[in-house]
């Protein structure tokens, strides 16, 4: 696809990996400064919610509504209805900064059941500082959605360059002296959060007032902003699917001080794939596939459209499989080269490795999901994800709830019940969208890579290889295995690539 693979051009794709590199040296530079345990569960807590939060109500909404109205919209417009937009934005981000304040034992019961009085404590005053910067990241999402439709992508993923820098310094520092627990450590950690919420917002304006005008589209009128109904779905349908591993990493930490650091470590280890590979895929190919879709009728327009879909569901999804067969067989290597170090104890860093070698299945159907995504986006039809996701989640709930009952609730049942969820979630969009994606999802050349991925990373982890470097080395050979199984026997993969 000549938007998602040329246009983003290759300094882009170096900062997309840049940042998420970074941000991956960042959980490891906090596992060796915090190790295991109640304090780094509470900076974890304090680090992840502002973005959490902001992923929960703005990020990809933002993106599901206001890409495809810009499309449709005069430069002038567009200017109008992001400063609309932002007051919003910063309203919402007062009213929760407000209610953290507020009700932080509330907060905390629920994100955290497993940390201990004390640490209770600790980290309702930890969430002081995630209240400051919620309302920055609100803006930043508002902002770099405005990057993504004007193809910045270099201000985009620039943006997070900063906040991982930012915070690792401070990691590091923390690293080396070795500071104990109490609130200095905390202190610290929040005051470089703030400041880095800052700077991210600093580079965002400053790549927004170098973003070149957009022509103003041709015989159509300026489309006014949706109604809150659209809002609303469109909210649902970005938010649930970052409600389940947070719901699942919640789950987790009701096994005590230290489950949820464990549990989001091993998720970290999928979700660098997941956002490198698969959610790369569909934010690029969205602007594409959203004027595809907004383009009046026209002869053509209806293989354009499916043209898109496809070269973005085939690309997703090999990369997925090459991703969750290089983690499956060697999670250990990839565990002990990440977290494996500092105050890490081996028995923790071995945990992790067993929980994200069950998750990286997950990629599979949340490749499919990705794509799905925006193209349910791009029609106005955002509801179908909403059931689909309240589905997976009600899914989760009731399989946490029976495996309490059944002596099964260890991090390694919570992430099997996400696997099973998100494909329950993939499977019925799949269903009721298939009038739209009729001839765009090739399952036959989708099965191949699947089977590559399986037999691959099954053989990969009866290697048992746990040295850093091999494994890393292997993890590679594994899943150029499976992109050279899937160019060879995929014409959707290479069509897809050619142009």
């Amino acid at each position: 696809m000549r938007a998602m693979l040329l246009r983003a051009g290759l300094v882009s794709f170096a900062l997309l990996l840049a940042s998420r590199l970074l941000g991956l040296l960042r959980e490891s530079v906090q596992a060796a400064a915090l190790g295991v345990g109640g304090l780094a569960d509470v900076a974890i807590l304090m680090l992840t919610l502002p973005d959490l939060v902001t992923g929960l109500l703005a990020s990809g909404a933002l993106a599901y509504v206001l890409l495809p109205l810009w499309a449709r919209q005069a430069p002038a417009t567009q200017a109008r209805t992001q400063r609309q937009v932002a007051r919003w934005l910063l309203l919402l981000g007062a009213a929760l900064a407000l209610l953290l304040v507020a009700a932080p034992g509330l907060v905390v019961r629920a994100l955290a059941p497993g940390l201990g009085p004390w640490l209770q404590i600790t980290a309702q005053q930890a969430l002081v500082w995630a209240a400051l910067a919620l309302p920055l990241a609100l803006l930043a999402a508002l902002w770099t959605t405005r990057l993504q439709h004007g193809r910045d992508f270099t201000g985009m993923y620039g943006a997070n360059l900063v906040v991982n820098g930012v915070v690792v310094v401070a990691l590091w520092w923390l690293a080396l002296h070795a500071v104990d627990a109490g609130r200095h450590p905390l202190a610290l950690l929040g005051g470089s959060l703030v400041g880095a919420m800052l700077l991210r917002l600093a580079w965002l304006a400053f790549r927004l007032r170098r973003m070149p005008t957009a022509e103003a589209p041709t015989g159509q009128p300026d489309a006014p902003l949706p109604t809150a109904t659209v809002w609303a779905w469109a909210l649902g349908s970005a938010g649930l699917p970052l409600a389940l591993p947070l719901l699942a990493r919640s789950l987790a930490s009701g096994q005590g001080e230290g489950a949820l650091t464990t549990f989001n470590y091993a998720w970290k280890l999928v979700e660098l794939p997941l956002v490198l590979a698969v959610q790369l895929v569909a934010t690029l190919a969205f602007p594409g596939i959203a004027r595809a879709f907004a383009a009046a009728p026209a002869a053509g327009t209806h293989t354009a459209r499916r043209d898109a879909m496809r070269q973005a569901f085939v690309l997703a999804w090999v990369l997925a499989c090459a991703a969750a067969a290089a983690l499956a067989a060697m999670a250990p290597a990839l565990a002990r080269l990440l977290f494996g170090w500092g105050r890490m104890p081996p028995e923790a860093v071995a945990q992790i490795a067993d929980w994200a070698r069950i998750g990286t299945w997950s990629l599979l159907p949340q490749a499919l999901l990705a794509v799905l995504l925006t193209v349910l986006a791009s029609t106005g039809r955002l509801r179908q994800a909403v059931l689909a996701y309240a589905v997976a989640l009600l899914l989760l709930a009731v399989g946490a709830a029976l495996g309490v009952r059944w002596g099964m609730s260890g991090g390694g049942y919570i992430m099997g019940l996400v696997n099973a969820a998100l494909a329950v979630a993939a499977l019925l969009l799949v269903f009721t969208e298939r009038d739209t994606i009729y001839k765009a999802l090739p399952l036959r050349e989708l099965l191949l890579p699947a089977l590559a991925a399986i037999g691959l990373g099954t053989l990969g982890a009866g290697w048992a290889i746990e040295t850093r470097w091999a494994g890393l080395l292997l993890a590679l050979l594994v899943a150029a295995g499976v992109l050279v199984l899937a160019w060879g026997t995929c014409p959707g993969l290479r069509q897809a690539l050619r142009r």
